[in-house]
């Protein structure tokens, strides 16, 4: 499931934020959450670099380009790309699913230049694969009771 994301983002800023940070972000997911976390902040490497508005702009076109991938996944590669996420996560997994489903934490995920269709289609395919978690840890945590 790589991303040949500089290619598809043509500016040095975007393609060495491609190469540097998020090609090594094993999951589609997690360079979503790590692209999300810099919405309101600037990518220090990057700013030296090309400037201040070109390190932003290559923070939401590369945010809006893996954003536009994962919907790109069936469900099927979502669950397999969101578990790749997750084995790289240090928190406690079972707590997970439970936590972005109180807080609605998966939606600040998405990148502000979504429209409102990838947004429901995003909301409805997370929520689907939240659920399929919580289930997998109950059924985990019913099992290890036995």
């Amino acid at each position: 499931m790589e991303s040949d994301g500089p290619d598809r983002i043509e500016r040095p800023a975007a393609a060495d934020l491609w190469r540097n940070t998020l090609l090594q972000i094993p999951s589609v997911f997690g360079r979503m959450v790590y692209l999300s976390s810099l919405r309101n902040d600037e990518h220090h490497g990057l700013v030296p670099m090309s400037g201040e508005n070109d390190a932003r702009r290559a923070v939401h076109e590369s945010h809006a380009s893996a954003f536009a991938e994962w919907l790109s996944f069936n469900l099927e590669e979502q669950k397999d790309d969101l578990d790749l996420y997750l084995s790289t996560v240090a928190a406690d997994k079972p707590s997970i699913p439970a936590n972005w489903l109180s807080a609605a934490a998966y939606k600040t995920f998405v990148p502000d230049s979504a429209t409102p269709v990838e947004r429901r289609l995003y909301t409805a395919d997370i929520e689907a694969l939240i659920a399929l978690l919580k289930n997998k840890h109950s059924a985990a945590g019913t099992d290890r009771a036995a």
